[in-house]
């Protein structure tokens, strides 16, 4: 393992210069901004979650430095507006966390993982209290650019923390039966854009539900991307094995073929 991160760091830092270098540069580098690097970002970031439920070791210590390239990538181009520099991101990430941790870096007590949590919330809010002039809304700096279902964890958990909010699960699962029924409703008038807004509602209550039970909707849902990518592909094998193809077979079979393959992951 590298044994000087330091220097390592000022490597890449002068790498990522030499890459935006208007004398010897690389043309794509110059030409990016934050605005065309952003999607790069929210990848490598994707690919770091990807790796890590692989268990992939080797992958992970790749996909991170992927993703730190970003974090330089958008400190130069900082940097060159005269904005900020990668030592300012590093320098106020430590006060932050610092701030954010007393129990560690000041004299409060320690606190149970729980208890940080609520902790880690109200400082949070303090923070966004300080920034903002009173004007905004307490839900205006939840980004917009979160995928959809954790952007609704977040926006639900922000209202909660106000009293807005559903005491139990189970009344949270009546209100989806409710937008189930809405949604029913204008599938039969048909009309796309109202289908549209009540598939959106059911969607934002399931969030509420995953926030409610403690569950991570986004992973809750790469796990059924898994699951159903394994059951489709012991379809796909079972008909190759009758020199078949999928669209070569009736639903019935290919349900068939699916049971299967549900009962033989559970051991039935």
């Amino acid at each position: 393992m590298t044994e000087r991160p330091s220097a390592a760091l000022a490597d890449l830092l002068e790498l990522m210069e030499r890459l935006r270098s208007p004398a010897g540069g690389c043309p794509w580098d110059r030409e990016q901004t934050f605005a065309s690097i952003a999607p790069y970002t929210i990848e490598e970031a994707y690919e770091v979650a990807d790796a890590i439920a692989r268990g992939d070791m080797s992958d992970l210590r790749d996909e991170l430095g992927d993703l730190l390239f970003q974090v330089v990538f958008h400190a130069q181009i900082a940097r060159e507006a005269g904005n900020f520099d990668f030592a300012d991101v590093a320098a106020g990430l430590v006060a932050k966390m610092t701030r954010r941790h007393p129990h560690v870096f000041g004299d409060e007590d320690m606190r149970s993982a729980e208890q940080q949590t609520q902790a880690w919330e109200t400082l949070k809010a303090g923070e966004r209290h300080a920034k903002s002039d009173g004007s905004t809304s307490i839900l205006s700096d939840v980004p917009v650019g979160l995928p959809a279902l954790t952007r609704a964890v977040k926006l639900s958990k922000r209202a909660a923390q106000v009293g807005f909010v559903w005491a139990e699960v189970s009344e949270v699962i009546d209100k989806l039966h409710e937008e189930i029924a809405e949604l029913e409703v204008e599938i039969v008038e048909g009309d796309k854009v109202k289908i549209a807004d009540e598939l959106g509602d059911m969607l934002f209550v399931c969030a509420n539900i995953a926030r409610h039970l403690g569950i991570d909707p986004e992973d809750a849902l790469r796990q059924s991307n898994a699951k159903f990518t394994r059951r489709f592909a012991f379809i796909e094998r079972s008909l190759a094995d009758e020199g078949r193809a999928p669209e070569q077979a009736t639903l019935p079979e290919m349900e068939s073929l699916w049971q299967s393959a549900k009962a033989a992951e559970r051991g039935n």
